[in-house]
C-alpha cells in the first residue's frame, strides 16, 4: 500500500485546514454528508445543553432535524453504532478487522477482557443463544448468569449484562441495532451487518490511519481561507479533543471541567466559539428541558468579543428552546 505523506503547513494554513477538514466552514451539505466527511460521531452521555453527538452535527449544519440521524442509523442503515461512536456504513470493513482482533493488545486490560470472557464462556454463549431466538433484546431482557462479576472501580462494576454485551460488540459478535427510549437494543450481528469485505489488519490499519490525518487536515489540505462563520463547538468535537493541539494551533486553553469543584471551575459544560479559524472565546450554557429557556450563565473572550447571538438564535431553535436568559 502507497505511504501517505502529511503537508508540511505554517501555523494559519494548519489552522485553515483543519477548520476545512472538520467541516466548521460551513460547507456540510446534510447529516450523512457530515459523518462521511469528518469520519465519526463520539457518543456521550453528558446533556446539559444537548448528546454531545447532536451539538457537533449543529456546529456544521445549523438547526436540523435531530431524527435524520436515527433514520440513518436504524432504517436505512447508511451510519452504524460501535462502541461509542457512530460511523458511516462504508468504514464497516475496516472496523470489521479491528473487530475480529478484540480485546487488541497484550497488556493489562486486553488480558483481564480475555480472562473475564473465558471464565463466564457459559455466560456468553447464552446471551448469544438468547440474541439469536428472540432478539433483538434490551440488556434487561437477559439475565445476569454471570460466573464471575466484572469488577470496575467505575460506574460498570457488577453490570455483567451489559458489559458481556459491550464485549460481545466489540468483537463482532453482537451489534446495537435500535433504541427504545435512552435504551439500547441488541441483536446477532451477522442479522444487522451487511456481508462485507474485510481487508488484511495491515491494510485496515493503513486505511483508518490515513483517514486520521485526513481529517486532521494533514493530508491533502485545503488552505484557501476559511470565512467569518460564527458557531459554538461540543467539548468532544474533533477539532478540539486534542487539547494539546488545541492549544499549540489556535493558542487556546480548554479543559472539561464537570468534574471541579464549581467554586473552582469556569463552567459546567463550556463551548468554546469558533469564529472563522481561531477560538475566541467560550460560553457555558444549560438547556432546561422542561421550561424550554437556554440559559447563558457565562460568556468570556480571549481577546475581542465577536457576535455570537446568531449561532445562539440558532442553538436556541436547534434545542427547541422558546426562551434564551442571560445571566
Amino acid at each position: 500500500m502507497a505511504s501517505t505523506t502529511i503537508t508540511r503547513l505554517s501555523l494559519p494554513q494548519e489552522r485553515r485546514a483543519a477548520v476545512h477538514a472538520q467541516l466548521l466552514d460551513g460547507r456540510g451539505r446534510d447529516v450523512l454528508d457530515v459523518v462521511r466527511r469528518i469520519g465519526f460521531l463520539q457518543l456521550d452521555p453528558t446533556a446539559r445543553v444537548a448528546p454531545s453527538h447532536l451539538i457537533v452535527l449543529w456546529s456544521r449544519l445549523g438547526a436540523y432535524d435531530p431524527t435524520e440521524l436515527d433514520r440513518l442509523l436504524w432504517r436505512d442503515r447508511l451510519l452504524f453504532e460501535w462502541r461509542a461512536f457512530i460511523y458511516p456504513i462504508e468504514d464497516l470493513p475496516l472496523y470489521r478487522s479491528r473487530m475480529r482482533r478484540f480485546p487488541i493488545g497484550d497488556f493489562a486490560r486486553p488480558r483481564r477482557i480475555r480472562e473475564w470472557l473465558e471464565v463466564n464462556a457459559s455466560f456468553r454463549r447464552y446471551v448469544l443463544r438468547e440474541l439469536e431466538r428472540n432478539g433483538p433484546l434490551l440488556s434487561r431482557d437477559l439475565q445476569d448468569r454471570a460466573r464471575t462479576p466484572w469488577r470496575s472501580t467505575g460506574w460498570t462494576a457488577n453490570r455483567n449484562v451489559s458489559q458481556m454485551l459491550e464485549f460481545l460488540t466489540a468483537g463482532g459478535e453482537v451489534a446495537i441495532v435500535g433504541r427504545r427510549g435512552a435504551q439500547r437494543l441488541w441483536d446477532i450481528a451477522e442479522r444487522w451487518y451487511p456481508d462485507v469485505e474485510v481487508p488484511t489488519d495491515e491494510e485496515a490499519d493503513a486505511l483508518l490511519e490515513a483517514k486520521r490525518m485526513r481529517r486532521r487536515g494533514e493530508l491533502d489540505p485545503d488552505r484557501s481561507p476559511v470565512g467569518r462563520r460564527t458557531t459554538l463547538l461540543s467539548p468532544f468535537d474533533q477539532l478540539i479533543y486534542d487539547r494539546d493541539r488545541t492549544e499549540r494551533l489556535f493558542g487556546f486553553r480548554y479543559r472539561m471541567e464537570i468534574y471541579v469543584p464549581p467554586a473552582q471551575r469556569w463552567g459546567y459544560f463550556v463551548l468554546p466559539v469558533l469564529c472563522g479559524d481561531r477560538l475566541v472565546g467560550r460560553v457555558d450554557p444549560a438547556f432546561d428541558r422542561r421550561s424550554r429557556v437556554l440559559t447563558i450563565n457565562r460568556v468570556g473572550w480571549e481577546s475581542d468579543p465577536v457576535d455570537i447571538e446568531r449561532p445562539l438564535r440558532s442553538l436556541a431553535e436547534f434545542l427547541g428552546a422558546e426562551d434564551v436568559v442571560w445571566r
